[in-house]
């Protein structure tokens, strides 16, 4: 019996090679808490390097398997939660207890109001943890289905790709880039947070009462 870490990714990985990839990032694209505990960004770019990579002791990948099933995971895992949302996501979101899902649901909620239907679904993708609500939300909230389902394709696409062959990139470019996953990973991860920080700072910024 093979004992699998979900949440860790060479973990993943190693087991599952690019089926992994698909399960992960289907999960995590919209099963809401679920979702929440695995890794993104954090497969994806292993995945890619590993695609090229040349030692021995790493798991050996196929670029196009992984670009596939991650394509597929990233559309397909938004479809089924934008489904979720819509047949009964509001209710369930109504009576969660659990509080990271209850401030995603409210920051999905205001990128949408902010940007617009097709420039959140799109630059929702970049931003982890917010990407897991944003799609049941988005059905929830009532976003046209045709709307959805083009602009949810275009960020998954631009996201899961863009992720894949970077990694690939690095792989293709640093000898025994397994050695150094883990910090340059951290490192994207860290980036990719970025925007979820400014948005929790804007928010408590809009909260403040104006000074007199």
């Amino acid at each position: 019996m093979i004992a699998v870490d979900p949440t860790d990714s060479a973990s993943l990985l190693g087991a599952f090679g690019a089926l992994g990839v698909l399960v992960v990032i289907f999960a995590e694209s919209g099963l809401l808490v679920v979702g929440f505990f695995l890794p993104g960004d954090a497969l994806l770019l292993p995945a890619g390097a590993l695609c090229a990579a040349g030692g021995h002791q790493a798991p050996r990948l196929e670029l196009w398997q992984v670009l596939v099933c991650a394509a597929v995971g990233a559309v397909a895992g938004a479809q089924a939660g934008f489904l979720l949302g819509r047949h009964g996501g509001r209710a369930l979101l109504a009576r969660t207890s659990n509080r990271r899902l209850e401030e995603g649901t409210a920051r999905a909620e205001r990128m949408l109001a902010r940007y617009g239907y097709r420039k959140a679904l799109v630059i929702g993708r970049f931003v982890p943890m917010l990407r897991t609500v944003l799609h049941p939300a988005a059905g929830a909230l009532g976003v046209p289905t045709r709307t959805f389902t083009l602009w949810q394709a275009v960020g998954g696409l631009l996201w899961s790709q863009s992720l894949v062959l970077a990694g690939y990139a690095l792989g293709s470019s640093v000898p025994h880039v397994e050695a150094y996953l883990l910090p340059f990973v951290a490192a994207v991860v860290a980036l990719s947070l970025l925007p979820l920080l400014a948005e929790v700072r804007r928010a408590r910024r809009d909260r403040r009462p104006p000074s007199r």
